[in-house]
């Protein structure tokens, strides 16, 4: 690690500990030639998730895309854009877990799952917009999947 004073890169890690909850080491380093004290951090660098999209075509997953997503389907109810965030975070790992490639409609069931135990309004509005709702039926047909999946749980 090169010093950013001194560019020498004979520095020692003096402190360290967990960071961002878990998701990264801070570690808090000195340079051995100017003595100078800086911080660095230290994240799983992840390999790139592309999405598969129901045409065919690939893309880059965008989590500004995802996000965009869940702020319109929660436009004027009570949802934070920490949750969002979280939601976003949550669905971006179980993409994660399903490998490097994953379909559209892989997003779109996990962003489902999320919604469902943070909105009910929010769910079914993009519900009618991913599952592609053209009638009030499908709503009902929805909402009852919605009702039945509470009284599971």
């Amino acid at each position: 690690m090169f010093c950013p004073s001194c560019r020498t890169d004979d520095t020692k890690v003096v402190d360290s500990r967990i960071a961002e909850e878990g998701s990264a080491i801070r570690r808090r380093r000195e340079c051995l030639a100017c003595a100078h004290r800086f911080t660095t951090f230290e994240r799983v660098d992840h390999a790139p998730l592309t999405v598969v999209k129901s045409h065919g075509g690939t893309e880059p997953f965008d989590r500004k895309k995802l996000i965009g997503g869940l702020a319109a389907a929660t436009k004027g109810r009570n949802v934070s854009d920490e949750q969002l965030d979280e939601i976003a975070t949550r669905v971006e790992e179980c993409m994660r877990l399903l490998g490097s490639t994953v379909t559209s409609a892989n997003v779109g069931v996990a962003v489902l799952d999320q919604l469902r135990s943070v909105d009910e309004v929010a769910y079914l509005r993009f519900a009618s917009v991913y599952k592609d709702f053209d009638a009030a039926a499908d709503f009902h047909r929805e909402l009852a999947l919605l009702e039945k999946s509470a009284t599971l749980s």
